[in-house]
């Protein structure tokens, strides 16, 4: 009977190096932790100033990139590769939210929202990707998506349009990278209780409870929560699951848009 090996789940990831952009928003945050307490070496990257980064997360490999920039993105995998080593890990993490619906969208809203959401996060994982086929990396590529990408939602047309598209760039990925053994996934939050969320919610109690009413678990999403789904995907005791959908939403999409 063939051994099985076990890995001690509070280590998994060690000595893995992990890349994530949008790494100083909560959701970034959290899931730098979380892969850092599995044992991995994580790279940053956001658009906040390197004193802002060293601020919010001290002892983080930090790197200033707009994700809309290939060149930038090629001199962080650069940076990352000579100071921290080949990465077997990137989580598509950056992200916009500009109000407007369909009719209402401006065309700059329009063109600055998918350039980060979806062209971002996809040149991202195309520049890693083609990185561990060369190096011959069996990697984890991971979108944080959204609830959004599948539901309408008529005050956020360009974003929900950003995060559709973005999954159906993590399939065709994934569909290209899976005879390489790279895995790529998305987890798709529902409502978090951060971010754009989580500031409305803080100036409006009201909107708050009437948002958990709206959840059929009647709870909100931790950035945590997150985090946890993207280690799921990461864990090398994931072989099998690729271009598939982690959905974190407490059952929102059964009910339809908010």
């Amino acid at each position: 009977m063939k051994k099985i090996k076990t890995v001690r789940p509070e280590r998994s990831l060690e000595g893995q190096v992990a890349m994530i952009s949008g790494g100083l928003g909560d959701i970034g945050r959290a899931t730098a932790q979380a892969l850092q307490a599995a044992g991995a070496r994580v790279a940053l990257s956001d658009v906040g100033s390197a004193a802002v980064a060293a601020r919010m997360m001290p002892g983080y490999h930090y790197t200033r990139v707009d994700v809309t920039d290939p060149a930038a993105l090629r001199r962080w995998l650069g940076r990352v590769a000579r100071t921290l080593g080949a990465p077997a890990i990137v989580v598509c993490n950056a992200g916009i939210v500009q109000p407007g619906g369909a009719l209402t969208t401006t065309r700059a809203a329009w063109a600055r929202t998918l350039a980060v959401n979806l062209t971002g996060g996809y040149l991202l994982a195309q520049l890693v990707g083609r990185r561990m086929v060369a190096k011959k990396i069996r990697g984890r590529i991971v979108f944080v998506g959204s609830w959004a990408a599948q539901t309408p939602h008529a005050a956020i047309t360009a974003y929900c349009v950003a995060k559709a598209g973005l999954r159906m760039a993590m399939q065709c990925l994934a569909v290209e990278l899976a005879p390489h053994g790279i895995l790529a996934n998305e987890v798709a939050p529902g409502v978090v209780n951060a971010g754009l969320s989580g500031q409305l919610m803080a100036r409006d109690r009201g909107l708050r409870s009437r948002t958990r009413r709206k959840i059929p678990i009647g709870a909100l999403l931790e950035p945590e929560a997150v985090a946890r789904g993207v280690l799921t995907l990461c864990e090398p005791q994931n072989q099998h699951m690729t271009g598939a959908v982690l959905l974190l939403d407490g059952g929102l999409t059964l009910r339809g848009p908010l």
